[in-house]
């Protein structure tokens, strides 16, 4: 494998449990590949909003209103404090919301802001528009990549070529790890970046495991 590092863009909604067993694999990966995780945000709410008649009943509340807090939370941290916080957030949050059971609420959140050292007033922005712009320009780079009728997380990287190879997935529980990890995303580039290649897919049938 070569050894120069490359980056590898990971796009994500706080509150996705699929895209949280994968981004805990990327930081496997991180160990075992020479590949630097660039984390940015996508946004479910964003994704489901002119289309809420066609999601599922129990769902609707939470894309509606729930979903828009945390992902608008993570935004404004990385405009008013940097790009190094949203990784460092995102595992905050994604640990209390998906490991610990906790609901997505403004005190969940305020307790991450903590955790990583930022102010605890930022979970203010869980209820503003004021970062709306940035957070759908965000968004738009990475469905753009793989199309609409994907979700999260999206995973862009340079690829054998040079060109970039972008993808929806993988869905994984539980978490690869170790050499596990590194044929995972060894097979994964491979499979996405052969020309004309679209999709392998089976059915679910275990819950994410946040061992």
């Amino acid at each position: 494998m070569s050894e120069t590092r490359t980056t590898a863009d990971f796009y994500f909604d706080p509150l996705c449990p699929w895209a949280w067993m994968t981004s805990r694999w990327m930081l496997e990966v991180e160990q075992v590949r020479p590949v630097d995780v660039r984390w940015k945000v996508m946004s479910l709410a964003v994704l489901n909003e002119n289309k809420l008649d066609e999601v599922p009943e129990e769902y609707r509340e939470l894309l509606a209103t729930t979903a828009w807090g945390p992902v608008r939370v993570v935004t404004a941290a990385k405009e008013l404090h940097g790009e190094e916080y949203v990784g460092k957030l995102y595992t905050a949050l994604g640990t209390r919301f998906h490991n610990n059971g906790e609901a997505p609420t403004k005190e969940a959140i305020a307790a991450a802001l903590k955790e990583v050292g930022l102010p605890e007033d930022l979970v203010e922005y869980a209820d503003k528009d004021t970062y709306d712009t940035e957070l759908r320009a965000s968004h738009t780079e990475g469905i753009g990549k793989v199309g609409q009728d994907v979700g999260t997380p999206v995973i862009a990287v340079p690829g054998p070529t040079g060109d970039e190879v972008a993808f929806f997935g993988p869905v994984v529980t539980p978490t690869p790890r170790g050499d596990d990890a590194a044929r995972l995303w060894d097979g994964t580039l491979l499979v996405a970046s052969t020309p004309g290649f679209y999709e392998i897919k089976r059915t679910r049938t275990a819950a994410p495991s946040f061992e």
